[in-house]
């Protein structure tokens, strides 16, 4: 599912314009994207949780050369789905 599709199933579902959906689902992400980061999580009860967590510097391949690549330590976005939505996506 694309952007377009999420909006479309969002307007249909809450009754609301395409543009009002897609409105929202900006204010959405810029949000999260904004409380990550600060460094904060932000946990949606029955969905999950967003967060962020440190990754080590490795070493890596390239896999064209098969030569050895360090890879710098970064902070990355994580997300820990909530229990009530891997029960949802696990029913039949």
């Amino acid at each position: 599912m694309n952007k377009a599709q999420l909006v479309e199933k969002m307007a249909t579902g809450a009754e609301i314009s395409k543009a009002a959906a897609s409105r929202v689902l900006d204010a959405l992400t810029d949000a999260v994207s904004n409380s990550l980061k600060d460094g904060d999580t932000v946990a949606l009860v029955d969905f999950g949780t967003f967060s962020v967590k440190q990754r080590a510097a490795r070493t890596g391949r390239n896999p064209q050369t098969g030569a050895e690549i360090k890879i710098a330590a970064a902070i990355v976005p994580s997300f820990k789905p909530a229990k009530a939505l891997k029960d949802s996506v696990n029913s039949e």
